[in-house]
């Protein structure tokens, strides 16, 4: 976190409850990942369906989809009632409602973890140690964003947006909660990948998509000049489209469990 913001760190800003109603627009309006970048994650590790998986956070269920559609068995860990509830169901996908610091797996059960969209909610010294401990000696943690491409001046403008309404919340640097995986002595070989991605959108979804961060105001003036702004960035750039694209970076890091 930026040393002059003196807010808390994210995993004390109500990470468990602070997406009881956003459950519907997260399944409407966020974007999914690219097959690439799946890819990347499922690389030298095997004959898919012999892999276990835990997606930790898993939110609605988009990436444990992903996973499973490759033929991998998924155990959705999310704490989170209602995006359980919201998430579609798959044969291949078990929710299980728990948390990155305790997920009830038993050691060195699991060949790959899974972190799409939210390792910077978890306390990240109760987090990885539960990773590794979970993980099998060839396991392997991938920590996945979608990150918005500032160099596309939509997704830019609505950066910008987002950034106002939200008071310049600190999830908008969630990326700067990866140090901790460089710096702890549980995981090895990392690196990190980048995937080109982008999510198609009309007026509808441009303020879905805003709606379902959990930051962003649900009622009253500052939504409604959201909802302006927004706007007023779609008429300026849809043309005769009907829609308008966010430009992402879909970003992935992999990290192998350590033997010591």
């Amino acid at each position: 976190m930026n040393s002059s913001d003196s807010r808390p760190p994210l995993y004390e800003m109500n990470p468990l409850g602070r997406f009881d109603d956003r459950a519907a627009d997260y399944v409407k309006y966020r974007p999914s990942y690219p097959a690439a970048a799946i890819d990347a994650i499922l690389e030298g590790l095997g004959e898919p369906s012999r892999l276990a998986a835990a997606d930790v956070g898993a939110g609605t269920g988009i990436s444990s989809r992903l996973l499973a559609e490759r033929g991998l068995r998924v155990l959705a860990i999310e704490p989170n009632a209602e995006m359980r509830q919201a998430a579609e169901i798959h044969p291949l996908v078990e929710l299980r409602e728990a948390t990155s610091e305790a997920t009830n797996l038993s050691g060195s059960s699991i060949d790959l973890v899974t972190c799409f969209q939210s390792f910077h909610w978890f306390n990240p010294v109760l987090t990885l140690p539960e990773f590794r401990r979970i993980l099998k000696p060839s396991g392997r943690l991938a920590v996945v964003w979608n990150l918005r491409d500032r160099a596309d001046e939509l997704t830019l403008g609505y950066t910008q947006i987002i950034k106002t309404a939200s008071n310049n919340h600190p999830a908008e640097r969630r990326e700067n909660s990866i140090e901790p995986l460089l710096k702890i002595s549980d995981f090895i070989n990392i690196q990190s990948r980048d995937f080109a991605n982008k999510q198609d959108l009309d007026l509808q979804g441009l303020i879905g998509r805003a709606q379902s961060s959990s930051y962003i105001p649900n009622s009253g003036p500052q939504l409604q000049q959201l909802i302006s702004d927004l706007t007023e960035l779609y008429e300026a750039h849809c043309g005769d489209r009907g829609f308008v694209s966010l430009v992402y970076q879909t970003r992935v890091y992999l990290a192998a469990r350590s033997d010591s």
